[in-house]
């Protein structure tokens, strides 16, 4: 299968090389607009761009006037706004324009994947494979198997669906109650505990690499890998 194609619009090459390096290593196509004015010459003429990382704060035409001008011709595309502000108006008016994400420069490049893979499973876009592997931990979805060290984990369906959305947000802090309406689904009126049980016996069934589901207090859970 053919790699996506990603946009990526910043004034600051070492931004854009940073970003390239880290997206390229999950096997995604980078091409690369240093202002506002290239990126849209790129979009128009690269037409099956899979989604656009777009700083807001650069040259000849800024984020804004640039993700304005893309929801004119394309309201589908997802788009990843970055700042270096942290101003809320400045979020608000990125998803007013139509961007689906907004990340606040400084980030980790990691969790700027993680949040690119995420957004284009969540808009159907078929760029992941039937297997997602991460530490020892395999999951093969399509034979809805999962693997740590290559020994077979028994797993309720609940589990398997907690640990694929667990490997599938690596990185990404995840509440309980998006953890519940995300594996749960919306129409779910449990209580949060319930998310607490199924962590714990998953963790239980990883052995050691259960360590990589990790408690962010107060909040919910987050998989990382030790690098």
């Amino acid at each position: 299968m053919d790699s996506l194609k990603i946009l990526v619009v910043d004034d600051e090459s070492r931004m854009r090389k940073l970003v390239k390096d880290f997206l390229q290593k999950r096997n995604f196509q980078v091409l690369e607009a240093a202002d506002g004015e290239e990126a849209m010459d790129i979009f128009y003429r690269e037409r099956d761009i899979a989604l656009i990382i777009l700083d807001v704060m650069m040259p000849k035409m800024d984020g804004w006037e640039v993700c304005r001008e893309i929801r004119k011709d394309n309201t589908k595309i997802p788009i990843i706004m970055l700042t270096a502000r942290g101003d809320e108006r400045d979020e608000l008016l990125g998803f007013e324009i139509g961007a689906d994400e907004y990340i606040s420069k400084p980030f980790s490049p990691k969790i700027l994947v993680a949040r690119v893979e995420a957004i284009l499973r969540r808009t159907g876009q078929d760029f992941a494979e039937d297997t997602i592997s991460a530490g020892g931990i395999v999951i093969d979805k399509a034979a809805h198997l999962a693997t740590v060290d290559g020994n077979p984990m028994e797993l309720s369906f609940k589990e398997f669906e907690l640990l694929t959305y667990f490997l599938e947000n690596q990185g990404i802090a995840l509440s309980r109650e998006k953890i519940l309406n995300s594996v749960w689904n919306y129409d779910y009126f449990g209580d949060a505990r319930t998310i607490d049980t199924h962590v714990k016996k998953l963790r239980s069934k990883m052995g050691d690499k259960g360590e990589y589901i990790r408690t962010v207090w107060g909040m919910g859970y987050k998989f990382e890998v030790d690098a």
